[in-house]
């Protein structure tokens, strides 16, 4: 069963629609930047949407901005989570093996918002 935005419209900010969509990722699963980016049709902004997830530890509801990741696996921000592991415990606790701060099996737990999605 496929998941929708629920407000996904032209009247909320890019900020919004990418706390959205990363409210979306199931637990066990990880995005990337880019791949966000590119679902909301900004595929050259996945600097924003870093950007966006830095200030989301105070948005509310909760934002699992853990599982986000570079476009390689890394943990890219780990550093906006107030520890050195924070994000990869975090990672961790769902099931995702994390070794030099790179997602094991990337590729097998990677969530694509354009796949997962629709508008």
């Amino acid at each position: 069963m496929r998941k929708t935005l629920q407000a996904y419209d032209d009247d909320i900010s890019f900020f919004e629609k990418v706390y959205q969509v990363v409210r979306l990722i199931p637990k066990g699963r990880v995005t990337s930047y880019g791949a966000i980016a590119a679902y909301l049709g900004s595929a050259q902004s996945s600097r924003m949407v870093g950007w966006a997830l830095n200030g989301s530890h105070k948005v509310r509801p909760k934002v699992p901005a853990h599982r986000v990741v570079n476009r390689n696996g890394l943990l890219t921000g780990k550093h906006f989570f107030g520890g050195q592991n924070v994000m990869q415990h975090l990672l961790e606790k769902e099931g995702i093996k994390v070794d030099a701060d790179k997602i094991v099996d990337f590729k097998k737990h990677f969530w694509n918002p354009a796949v997962e999605l629709k508008l």
